[in-house]
This record gives structure tokens, sequence and C-alpha cells, in this order.
């Protein structure tokens, strides 16, 4: 149980806005006493008076110094980044009387929180449990300091500070909360853990399972003509969804992911969703892997579906940074090219501007899509979309929403690009990134792609 700081006398003691506002009106009916000196009396009782009340005051604050404010900081030990974080402070009175409770929490400076205090009225020996909510837009270690409990009675003259020291640091990871809202539970592989006898499940890739009779709803392109015509009755072919394929995240790290959207870079919009997308990939039986690059390295995890590829992932994940230099596309494809012998998909998190950024790293994507199945995945600037949706009312209004449209066009027009090179696409605003890079995985399975 963490305990107070040890401080002098002088220190824990505060005067509240009250004790001034009585100190005040003394001084007022000594001023009208001058002038009605019949009031003179009256101002020394109402000063004595103010004595003895703030003597009580602090004697009934500091009667009790042993767990008289008991305060516990319970939260996770990983924070979701781009996610809010339950926080929970327990606040105990060890007075044998009402109090006022103000609480002032030490929150890790990245938030750029200064006035963050919370305040309840606590009973005598009661316990009060203040919830509130922090949502990082970084990764990285993230520091809690003290938690300071200011505490008067019903009097409110004073108040005394105690300082809980319970400083923690808790790492802020890529956003594991949204693997909760995402995953698709595999229930094949739930019955696989459990020892169910697995299931045979009907998909439209072209991994052959078994001949069966045909039954109305089955298609009629699986019809199996010689074993129809050995039969005498209608037989079709059964197929099984295909697993095992590889499947890479390629994130960019360069510049052009820097750009922030409701305070989250580009970056941890892609690891967010590269993070939850590994996550599917691994439940649907295919190896997930990882590889982001820059200017001047590439870094690579294997594809794998053990269980711990995952956390591997994940952890990975956290120490990514980016780059002011752009991406080099050209040792990207070299690379890829002599580390991957097998034909995989590759989800490629970028970002692209404008025609002229495209058409620089457009050889290099149609050299990577020569042998694997390229997803190049780049962002929608919404807060452009909200301009050229505006009303324009002046010249500059209209000026601005032209530029805006001409943007806008382009975007587009980079989509439309790539697909003229057999390049599929996702031109997506942030925070859908991951739904749609999701149903674009499974529209690829189910088309039988990989």
């Amino acid at each position: 149980m963490p305990g107070a700081i040890k401080s002098n006398f002088y220190q824990k003691l505060f005067f509240r806005n009250r004790f001034y506002l009585l100190v005040g009106a003394d001084i007022l009916l000594f001023l009208v006493a001058f002038f009605i000196p019949a009031l003179f009396l009256l101002g020394i009782l109402s000063v004595v008076l103010t004595v003895v009340l703030v003597l009580v005051d602090m004697l009934l604050l500091l009667t009790k110094s042993r767990d008289a404010m008991v305060a516990d900081r319970a939260l996770a030990n990983r924070l979701s980044n781009g996610d809010p974080n339950e926080v929970k402070l327990v606040v105990r009175n060890g007075y044998p009387f009402p109090v006022t409770v103000t609480v002032l929490e030490e929150v890790p400076l990245q938030f750029q929180w200064r006035d963050f205090t919370l305040q309840t009225q606590m009973a005598a020996g009661g316990e009060h449990t203040f919830t509130y909510s922090l949502r990082p837009v970084e990764r990285g270690v993230y520091a809690f300091g003290n938690t300071n409990v200011y505490v008067h009675t019903a009097l409110g003259l004073i108040s005394r500070r105690f300082v809980i020291d319970n400083p923690i640091e808790v790492g802020v990871y890529p956003s594991f909360q949204q693997l909760r809202n995402y995953s698709l539970k595999s229930f094949i592989a739930q019955m696989d853990t459990t020892g169910i006898h697995r299931k045979r499940m009907v998909g439209h890739s072209m991994e052959f399972d078994h001949i069966k009779s045909y039954t109305k709803g089955d298609d009629v392109r699986t019809l199996n003509w010689k074993a129809t015509a050995r039969t005498g009755t209608l037989m079709v072919n059964s197929f099984v969804e295909e697993k095992s394929q590889q499947i890479y995240c390629v994130i960019d790290k360069g510049r052009a992911m820097r750009m922030p959207f409701d305070g989250l870079a580009l970056l941890d919009y892609a690891i967010n969703s590269t993070l939850v997308f590994s996550n599917i990939a691994l439940s649907k039986g295919d190896k997930a892997g990882l590889i982001t690059f820059t200017e001047k390295k590439m870094e690579m995890i294997p594809a794998s579906s053990k269980m711990v590829q995952l956390n591997t992932i994940l952890e990975s994940l956290y120490a990514q940074e980016t780059q002011w230099q752009e991406s080099d596309y050209e040792s990207l494809s070299v690379q890829l090219r002599s580390r991957l012998s097998q034909r995989s998909l590759l989800v490629l998190y970028t970002n692209f501007e404008s025609m002229s950024g495209l058409q620089r790293q457009l050889p290099y994507l149609r050299r990577l899509a020569k042998y694997h199945l390229l997803l190049v995945v780049f962002f929608e600037n919404t807060e452009l979309k909200k301009v050229t949706e505006d009303v324009a009312y002046d010249l500059e209004g209209i000026y601005k929403q032209t530029i805006a449209q001409k943007f806008a066009y382009d975007k587009r027009l980079i989509a439309k690009e790539l697909g003229k090179y057999g390049i599929m696409s996702i031109l997506t605003p942030p925070e859908q990134l991951t739904v749609n890079v999701v149903n674009k995985y499974l529209e690829l399975k189910s088309r039988m792609l990989i």
C-alpha cells in the first residue's frame, strides 16, 4: 500500500478561499468601525471568532496523522494507443468525520493535462473510486507521478495535503483493444484446442477435398462429369478453404507517414491496423509476417502461423518510428525479390499525396506486383474533404475549395493509375483503415486470389 510522503507542518496546510473571504470581512468591518466606533467591539469579536474557527479546523485536520487518507491507483500494465484507457483511483477516508476530497493526479506529461482534478464528498471512514479515461496518441513509456489529495472539513477554511507516493511507468502499445473489436475468432481453431473433431468447411478455393452427391444450392460449375457418368447421379467436387498462405504487412516509415489525423500519425494508424489484421490472418489459418522499411534499411519478421507470432509482431510494432527521409522503394523491391521465394500477399501501408509522388515509386511497385499479390493502402485526407464540402461565400473560399478538390481528385487518380497496372489499392479515411483492410482481405480469400 503506498504511503504519504513526509513533509513539514507548514507544507501540509493551505488556506482556502473561504478563509480569505472571512479575513476580508474582518478588515472591512474594521474600516467601517473607523467611521462608526460602536462597531469596533464587533470587529474584535469577529477576529477572535475567525482565529477560533481556524484553530478548530486545523486541529480537526491534524488529529489523525497515520492513514488519514490513502489512495491506490489501478490501471493495466499496458495502455492501448489511440483508444480510451480506464484508470481507477481508490481513495479511503481515515477521518472519523465527513470530509471533502479534491484529487490532483500527476498524469504523464505526454497529455499536457495541467488542470486535472477530481472532487467528491466522503463519509467518515468511507471509500470512493474515481474513474477517468486517458487516450494516448503516441507509443512509448508513460510515467505517472504522485497522487495529491487535498482534504477539508465542513468549515472549509483550511485544506490539508496528502502526497501519495505511487509513481508508476507503463508502456503504450499499438491498439490491442481493437483486437477484441475486430477479432474474427475461428470456430475451427477453438474446436482444435478443445479436442473436438475437425469439421470440413466448404470453401471457394481450389484445394480439393472430396466428391459428393449434388444437393440443391451447390454450384453447378463444380459438377464432376466423370463421377456423374459412373454413378448415374449428379456428383460435384467439394473444396475446402485453402490455408497457410504467406501474408505480409509492409509499412512505409518515411516522412509521408508523419502526417497526423485526430492526434495520431498515419504510421500509428497503420501499426494499429497491422496488429488487428495479423491477428485475423492468423485466426484464418494463414501465416502473418511484418516488413518495415525506411530510406536506409528494411526490417522483416518472417511469416509464421505459430501462436507466439502475434506477440512478436506486437513487440516489433511498439518500437517503430518514422523518418524524415523518403523511403527507398527500389531497395524494398530488390530485397523482397531475394528474400521471398513464395508468392505472398503484400499489404503496403503508405501515402501518396500527388501523382508525381506515385510516378517515382510506380516502377518498383510494378516489380513487386509481378511476383506477389500487392495491395497498396493509402489515406484519404479527411481535412481536405471537409473543405470541399463547405460552402464558399467569397473568392478566397472558392480558391481554397478548388485547390482542395484538386488534391482529392489526385487521390482518386492515383487509385486509378495503380489499377491500370493490375495493382489493387484501398483509398480510405484513417479512422476506417482497419475495417476496410480486413474486408478486402476476406474478399480476396473468397475470390480465391490467395
